[in-house]
């Protein structure tokens, strides 16, 4: 690879503007530019500009809909580079003590968000502890793999693994680790990870929140979820900082 190839990504996602607007993708969402321009706090026409780099550098993928243009993120491979860098940056901000206690949104995100296309949060990290202490997943550095375990467990989970439409994509890693940013563990990624998520919130698990990545965990959910794990694999789940109004009554509420 060219260095000056690598100096001038790491240029491209430098800039705080262009930063801000590809951490409001990381969900895997597509936005227009004017959207994007209120996450970068800036004009619709610097936007543009800002995006145009974006997507001839790679980092971006335009799709048209009728009259209007879509920004997503190109690959997952580019969300795995940006929660990499957010990781790093969280190692080595500088111990400054906050004067305001980090609000309802905070807790939502800590508790349970989307990463690109699959579950992180504490929801995440359980969902992935609970796969390895069952034998249905094992982690070997920056790879993963399925055992021979897996069909049952994720069955329990309602998953049934043969009849995956996602299992039959090839151009991903079917299981990864992805280290989270907000709890410094592991939760689970790639075509497993993306199959976990889309199932939770087909079933009506999760619920995605308007305009954010956190997610919502339905009563539903909680009996499903906690069920699956256990109880005391959910601690790990509904422990930390108190949970938003919504949240915390649908925990209570199961």
């Amino acid at each position: 690879m060219n260095t000056n190839q690598i100096a001038h990504i790491a240029s491209l996602v430098g800039e705080p503007a262009r930063t801000a607007m590809l951490m409001e993708l990381l969900d895997g969402r597509s936005l227009t530019a004017h959207e994007l321009a209120g996450a970068g706090n800036v004009s619709p026409q610097t936007a543009s500009r800002h995006l145009a780099l974006l997507v001839e550098g790679g980092l971006l993928r335009v799709e048209q809909r009728g009259r209007h243009r879509y920004h997503r993120l190109a690959s997952p491979e580019v969300a795995r580079v940006l929660e990499g860098i957010t990781q790093l940056a969280a190692q080595n901000a500088p111990a400054v003590r906050r004067a305001v206690v980090p609000g309802p949104k905070d807790a939502a995100m800590r508790l349970a968000r989307s990463c690109y296309d699959h579950i992180a949060g504490r929801l995440g990290v359980a969902i992935a502890q609970h796969l390895l202490a069952d034998g249905a997943m094992v982690f070997d550095g920056e790879a993963g793999h399925l055992t021979d375990k897996a069909g049952a467990v994720l069955a329990r989970l309602g998953i049934e693994l043969s009849a995956s439409p996602v299992a039959t994509n090839t151009r991903r890693p079917y299981c990864r680790p992805c280290l989270d940013w907000s709890e410094r563990r592991f939760h689970v990624a790639g075509q497993l990870g993306t199959l976990i998520c889309v199932h939770c919130l087909d079933s009506g698990w999760l619920m995605r929140r308007q305009g954010m990545r956190a997610l919502e965990i339905t009563p539903r959910g909680v009996m499903a979820l906690r069920g699956w794990m256990g109880q005391e694999s959910w601690r790990q789940v509904t422990e930390g900082d108190a949970l938003p109004a919504r949240a915390g009554t649908a925990l209570r509420a199961a």
